[in-house]
């Protein structure tokens, strides 16, 4: 309220001022823009311009004196611009075979750990706060939440998680179910949901549904797709086509990560951040500095303006030249 007064206070002695001005112009205005006593045509929109200019700048000043100031700090970022990253992670004793990598020579688990790295170094992590859901027959969450990316590589690769579950199935909608809980307090668009498993059984139906706070989904699946490798009396091999449609269902993109890195594009379209469009972030702060901007630039620019092109006349005595 005190900016709004203060704005038509200036409003009101400002016009008061153009009208006294225009009288005293009046006067001489034959002086000034020569015998018509008329200025260029747009010299007649100056007052109308240099009133409302003052009255935003006013109001621009007022503003900024009253609002809370912004603080900006190298090592602190403001909450509503953290993003989430949440990686559903498969530990079931299948990733423990040999089969994956370029050469088939990693385990699966070793090969996710390579993918999760590369991640980390081709996003800006640190603009993320990072949280792991193991799973398995069933599904936990190890990290929530951290800033912290030492403490997701340690869980990782230091800390065997199949031992937390019970013998059985893996059960991915579990993991994306754990998922789903940890960003429904999220804001909208801000959280990366990354799926790395060597596939499963996947139900037709009861696929958990994702918050609004999931904008991207990207499932990666690990081990060789085409030939099994034993283990508990059957092969087991990286599903594909069951991960390819888990991605679908999500709404994301699948990519087979056995041998080759997760592509750049793939990761930038799952990355980006989707918040509102600019104009619709700014707040009282960001409006009064431009206010301050646009009509201190008028003011300033107005009176060249006015001395080059406010009258076409031009006083003094032409000089004629006789022909020779």
């Amino acid at each position: 309220m005190v900016s709004l007064y203060v704005t038509l206070g200036v409003f009101v002695f400002a016009l008061l001022g153009e009208a006294l001005h225009a009288r005293r112009v009046g006067r001489v205005r034959n002086l000034v823009f020569g015998p018509t006593g008329k200025p260029a045509a747009w010299v007649v929109a100056v007052p109308i311009i240099r009133v409302l200019a003052n009255s935003a700048l006013a109001w621009g000043l007022t503003t900024l004196l009253m609002v809370d100031p912004k603080v900006h700090s190298s090592g602190e970022m403001a909450e509503e611009d953290w993003r989430h990253l949440v990686i559903v992670y498969d530990v079931s004793p299948s990733m423990f075979l040999k089969d994956a990598g370029a050469s088939g020579d990693l385990t699966r688990h070793a090969r996710a750990r390579e993918l999760i790295e590369s991640l980390f170094e081709r996003v800006q992590i640190g603009k993320f706060k990072v949280s792991v859901v193991a799973t398995y027959n069933g599904a936990k969450p190890v990290v929530t939440d951290t800033r912290d990316i030492e403490v997701v590589r340690h869980m990782l690769s230091e800390v065997d998680m199949q031992w937390a579950f019970k013998v059985g199935k893996t059960k991915l909608f579990d993991g994306i179910t754990e998922a789903a809980k940890l960003g429904k307090s999220w804001r909208v668009n801000s959280a990366l949901l990354v799926i790395v498993s060597d596939g499963d059984t996947v139900p037709d139906a009861g696929m958990p549904e994702l918050p609004p706070s999931f904008g991207g989904t990207l499932v990666v699946g690990v081990g060789d797709h085409l030939s099994g490798s034993f283990i508990a009396g059957g092969q087991s091999r990286q599903d594909e086509s069951t991960l390819r449609s888990l991605a679908i269902r999500l709404g994301g993109e699948f990519h087979n990560g056995n041998r080759r890195q997760v592509p750049t594009d793939m990761l930038t379209a799952a990355t980006q951040d989707s918040r509102k469009p600019l104009l619709e972030r700014l707040t009282l702060r960001e409006y009064a500095l431009f206010a301050i901007m646009l009509s201190a630039g008028l003011l300033g620019l107005l009176p060249i303006m006015l001395h080059y092109l406010g009258t076409k006349w031009r006083p003094g005595v032409i000089e004629v030249r006789e022909a020779a």
